[in-house]
């Protein structure tokens, strides 16, 4: 009997072995890709750099469960892996980096199925799924979603100064009022700041001492935020340009008011992780 666990337990990580060469292999045009996308200049997707790293704690840190686990192969592994191969196919084919990094993805839990079953791979499932929010989206989705994000808080900080006294208007990415004008950028539309804390509510979720609706709280809470901080540094702006003039916007307090917004967002985004773990207690 011991004979025989220890020949599966063998072949389970001959099997891991053989998968992992053969994924660096076939994947490896994808994971340039990606650190080609983390790297540029003004990138969204900085974080990428972190997220495996981070992935790789938590199942170091699980190390002592995942070693007492039963490893046995799951038929389940298979549909996961003919998913993830017609994804590369299509991928490689057509130069969809992104979605050639989605199946790497979708292949670890496959493997992980198929050599350690679903004990096992429902102890990694979560830190495994956190991988996916490493890959960048494609520019042409970074760039529509920019923009409609740029223009809904426009359209807002619009309302907000209009709301106390102060005509506006909104014309594209402009903000016009009748002493000055801002043109909101991309930096200003909230996607940078939502996938920074959408990472955040993801780390906060895993290890953070609240129920299942506390940690989708914590996931999603990302989105308001970011669009409230941004929100918040355009109708300052706004103001400070048609008070002080155009030219007191630009410069320090153009960069120092980004700081602030995101310190402010942050600093709620923390309130909020302490309130839901309170209401647990």
């Amino acid at each position: 009997m011991t004979t025989t666990r220890k020949t599966s337990f063998n072949l389970n990580w001959l099997f891991l072995a053989a998968a992992a060469a053969l994924l660096v292999w076939t994947f490896t045009p994808s994971f340039l890709w990606m650190v080609d996308r983390w790297k540029a200049p003004d990138s969204y997707f900085a974080h990428g750099f972190l997220i495996p790293l981070v992935t790789a704690y938590w199942i170091w840190e699980k190390r002592a469960t995942l070693a007492a686990t039963e490893l046995k192969s799951s038929a389940w592994g298979l549909p996961f892996l003919i998913v993830a191969a017609l994804m590369q196919i299509f991928a490689a084919i057509m130069r969809v980096y992104f979605l050639s990094c989605f199946s790497f993805v979708i292949c670890l839990f496959g493997i992980s199925l198929a050599a350690a079953g679903t004990k096992f791979t429902r102890q990694i499932a979560f830190p495994l799924f956190f991988l996916f929010l490493m890959v960048p989206l494609p520019l042409l989705v970074v760039s529509e979603t920019t923009l409609r994000m740029k223009f809904f808080v426009t359209e807002l900080a619009t309302t907000c100064l209009n709301a106390i006294g102060f005509k506006a208007y909104r014309n594209g990415s402009y903000l016009v009022m009748p002493n000055s004008f801002l043109l909101v950028g991309d930096p200003c539309s909230g996607l940078r700041s939502f996938l920074a804390f959408l990472c955040l509510g993801f780390v906060f979720a895993y290890g953070g001492k609240t129920k299942w609706w506390g940690k989708a709280i914590l996931i999603f809470a990302g989105l308001p935020l970011a669009i409230f901080s941004n929100l918040l540094r355009v109708f300052g702006l706004a103001l400070i340009a048609e008070i002080y003039g155009q030219e007191a916007v630009h410069g320090k307090i153009h960069d120092a008011s980004g700081f602030v917004v995101f310190v402010i967002a942050f600093a709620l985004f923390m309130l909020i992780r302490r309130q839901l773990e309170a209401a647990r207690a």
